[in-house]
């Protein structure tokens, strides 16, 4: 059996999908394979991104955001796309689903108070999706 494996997506990969891949990597530990790309990825992680996912003890300041490679969407177990911007062609044998983030901006909320929403709200789901995979059994 193989290690279960997951792709997260966002448009510019240096902020929802960097933060994803940090909190799994904190989860799941060895026990998934984790990455992370950008549609059109930017320049580079977005700083309160990284200073929100400080706060849990997950350091992403090294990462730089990289392109969705169209053979790893073949290879992962499930692709996750975050918010409402990315968009990933689905291929037969890859789990897909699109996590639909909250975007506190809509209420006013800015700056670090934003990025704690959000980390919360991804990392709520990120274990969820852990749990997933590491309860179900995996084909390579």
């Amino acid at each position: 059996m193989s290690t279960p494996s997951v792709l997260f997506v966002c448009v510019k990969n240096g902020g929802k999908s960097q933060m994803a891949a940090g909190l799994m990597r904190k989860a799941a530990g060895d026990a998934v394979e984790v990455y992370s790309a950008g549609t059109k990825p930017g320049t580079a992680v977005n700083a309160l991104s990284a200073d929100s996912l400080l706060e849990v003890g997950v350091d992403i300041t090294g990462e730089t955001p990289k392109l969705v490679d169209p053979q790893l969407v073949r290879d992962v177990d499930v692709v996750v796309t975050l918010g409402r911007e990315a968009h990933v062609d689905p291929v037969d044998g890859t789990r897909f689903e699109n996590w639909d983030t909250i975007e506190p901006s809509e209420r006013g909320i800015d700056g670090i108070e934003r990025m704690r929403l959000v980390r919360d709200d991804i990392a709520a789901r990120v274990n969820q999706l852990a749990t997933q995979l590491r309860s179900t059994p995996h084909q390579s």
